[in-house]
């Protein structure tokens, strides 16, 4: 398990845009599963939507996006560099994500090259898949 620390070492995000809270499992090189508390006091459901809260979807890939950059990062296991995201396929998004959700963001590596990563996503509550897509990352050097 990795925590929020070990998080806030490896991805530049912070609040309030740093979307994942831990990685309860990771296998490098393979796949990652962390978790995304929603709370009310995320900024965003003030005007997303008043009355109606609901968690932006692009907010849900840049979480699984970020979850992306973890791991890639600690199955690269560098120091000193940076993921960037680099692009997203077939994306789709099934049911609303909601304050008081827990999101579980799944990962798998499809292909690795290099400093390029390609990944697999859902992202999912109550065992429920709530958007998928296709992501891709790169590592780079710290101060690109």
């Amino acid at each position: 398990m990795i925590d929020i620390n070990e998080i806030l070492k490896i991805l530049p995000h912070r609040y309030p845009f740093l979307l994942v809270d831990k990685v309860v499992e990771m296998e490098k090189n393979t796949s990652i599963k962390c978790i995304k508390n929603v709370t009310i006091n995320e900024p965003f459901f003030q005007g997303h939507f008043p009355g109606h809260p609901v968690m932006p979807g692009v907010l849900i890939l840049e979480a699984l996006a970020q979850a992306a950059g973890i791991l890639s990062f600690k199955s690269a296991d560098v120091e000193g560099k940076l993921v960037y995201f680099m692009g997203i396929d077939k994306a789709k998004f099934r049911r609303p994500v909601l304050p008081g959700d827990t999101l579980e963001l799944l990962l798998t590596v499809t292909k690795q090259r290099g400093p390029i990563w390609g990944f697999k996503g859902e992202a999912i509550v109550d065992g429920k898949r709530v958007a998928s897509a296709e992501l891709m990352a790169t590592i780079v050097d710290g101060e690109e």
